[in-house]
């Protein structure tokens, strides 16, 4: 493989490494937001923001984890014919199969950019009691889907270099 794929290759899993274990302890704030909305309801006067906060925070969670959850392959698969498969099999199917996902990852990144504008240009909110600007958050989901297009595009060309017998 080239020396530019190698070093995209390095500096989109160094990345996606770094924010997917940040990622991994806003489930621990999302926990605190909770227990402190399950206190407020239960002794003082409910507060209106915890569970949207918990909600955008679990979307941070799931979106900004996409790419960590990517490179260290724990997502879900089909195993039916998957396990039978030599190493080289499994690299080749991956390399034809990951174009499917960067097909619809490269849609939901578009989708993202243009409802992240709209939520900027026009001071979107939320439609709850609570009303916070939505721009916050859908520019994280944006993030989260860009940086795990970026990790597909690396996986691709580790898939690739594992079908040829190399290694990334």
């Amino acid at each position: 493989m080239p020396k530019a794929i190698r070093v995209f290759v390095r500096a989109v899993d160094a990345m996606n490494r770094v924010i997917g274990r940040f990622a991994m302890y806003l489930i621990f704030v999302m926990l605190g937001v909770l227990l402190y909305s399950s206190i407020s309801k239960t002794f003082f006067h409910p507060a209106s923001w915890t569970l949207e906060t918990a909600q955008f925070l679990m979307v941070a969670y799931f979106l900004l984890g996409g790419g960590y959850s990517m490179q260290l392959d724990a997502h879900v698969r089909m195993d039916l014919f998957y396990s039978r498969w030599s190493p080289k099999t499994s690299a080749i199917m991956d390399a034809l199969t990951v174009g499917f996902l960067i097909f619809y990852l490269v849609f939901l990144l578009y989708g993202g950019i243009s409802s992240t504008r709209y939520a900027l240009e026009y001071g979107e909110t939320s439609y709850s009691a609570w009303s916070p600007p939505m721009a916050p958050i859908k520019i994280i989901m944006t993030i989260g889907v860009a940086l795990m297009l970026l990790q597909t595009i690396a996986t691709f060309f580790k898939d690739v270099a594992a079908a040829r017998g190399e290694t990334l």
